[in-house]
């Protein structure tokens, strides 16, 4: 695994400056537009990236500082949970160097009449999952209402001609705006009002999509989730939310995991906690039960003499672990039942058994006689 303070070359003391400094000098470095479009520049773009946006955040550098990169991967539903892309690079360096700042400034401006495409707003599902699904991990398919791109005008938003340069722009998607102030002149640039920093307006919009080159249509997405999963965990879907307006990428889906409560057990980490009922003779002389597992059922041997709480543990059938280690177990815990309405025949039992019971251990040295040697004299002619 890769040192995100060795990719960044800085310190692991390095303050917030320090870190964004690096970054946004390795960013030029190995920008891909500054290396004929290098596939190497752009793996090198997203490792210090990635970098950068753990560092640069407190609360993802204390998980990593902790746990390294399993760390951030569990809380935050990283390697497993969706990719770490080139898009996702940009969007992070576009938010704290960009526009206005930036990236144009950085890597050349844009070309006069060149759209700049806006990403698709990502949306959030809800996935409810049975304890028997976490188990064993599932493949979940779910209805949703995408925006996906018009296929009358082919995504332009535009009938006929196509859109055309911004005449408030002349195409630039930028405008600047001039103010003055007792101390002088200042002058900031800004995305162009008229065409949204598009750099094009359309003249004739597409009657289907009416100018967004995007219409709602009913979808399908596959969600692959593995075994071990829990409440807390999430599941990205990179590139398969709507898309963006007149031909944008695709934003993210974000899968909100639901574990649903189930009526025989109780999750501890990665062990399940059943609860028992015995009788008072199975307690006292020991039985082998069928009980049930979150995948069918099991035998448990129940020891003769098991006290009310005591737990007993069948070994690897709890949940897997998510980074694919081992799986819990599923601890029983015992409860004595005792039964509430008796017949004749159990109470007169229970009467005779009533005279000879003690609790004290036949071994207390007391000189008293064992509790089933005198539950014989009680029962036995």
């Amino acid at each position: 695994m890769a040192d995100y303070y060795e990719t960044l070359g800085v310190s692991r003391g390095a303050d917030v400056q320090e870190i964004r400094k690096a970054y946004r000098r390795l960013a030029m470095q190995h920008h891909p537009d500054r290396n004929q479009g290098s596939r190497e520049a752009e793996e090198r773009f997203k490792e210090v990236t990635r970098a950068y946006e753990v560092l640069s955040n407190p609360e993802k550098r204390e998980v990593y500082d902790r746990y390294g990169e399993r760390g951030l991967k569990r809380g935050q539903g990283g390697a497993g949970f969706g990719g770490f892309d080139f898009s996702d690079a940009i969007e992070i360096f576009m938010r704290d160097f960009g526009s206005g700042g930036g990236f144009g400034d950085l890597f050349g401006r844009r070309s006069p009449g060149t759209p700049r495409s806006r990403r698709g707003k990502g949306i959030r599902l809800r996935l409810p999952l049975t304890l028997a699904e976490v188990a064993s991990g599932v493949d979940k398919r779910l209805r949703v209402s995408l925006l996906d791109p018009c296929e009358d005008c082919g995504a332009t938003g535009a009938r006929g001609a196509g859109p055309t340069l911004c005449p408030g722009c002349s195409g630039t998607g930028q405008e600047r705006i001039s103010q003055r102030s007792p101390f002088g002149q200042f002058v900031s640039v800004q995305p162009c009002r008229r065409c949204g920093g598009e750099g094009q307006v359309i003249q004739d919009p597409c009657p289907a999509c009416r100018g967004e080159g995007r219409v709602r249509e009913e979808s399908t997405v596959t969600v692959e989730v593995p075994a071990g999963v829990s409440s807390e965990n999430y599941i990205t879907l990179r590139g398969q939310g709507n898309a963006g307006p007149r031909g944008g990428p695709r934003g993210d889906i974000t899968v909100l995991i639901a574990v649903e409560d189930h009526p025989d057990f109780r999750r501890d980490g990665n062990d399940l906690v059943h609860e028992l009922h015995v009788t008072f003779t199975q307690a006292a002389l020991g039985d082998r039960l069928e009980v049930p597992t979150v995948e069918g059922s099991a035998p448990l041997s129940v020891p003769a003499g098991v006290q009310t709480g005591e737990m007993l543990r069948m070994r690897g059938l709890g949940v897997p672990d998510l980074d694919g280690g081992m799986r819990g177990d599923q601890l029983v815990r015992v409860v004595v039942w005792t039964p509430e309405n008796l017949d004749r025949r159990q109470r007169e039992a229970l009467e005779r058994l009533r005279e000879v019971e003690d609790p004290v251990p036949e071994d207390a040295g007391r000189g008293r006689r064992g509790f089933w040697a005198r539950v014989k004299e009680a029962f036995v002619p």
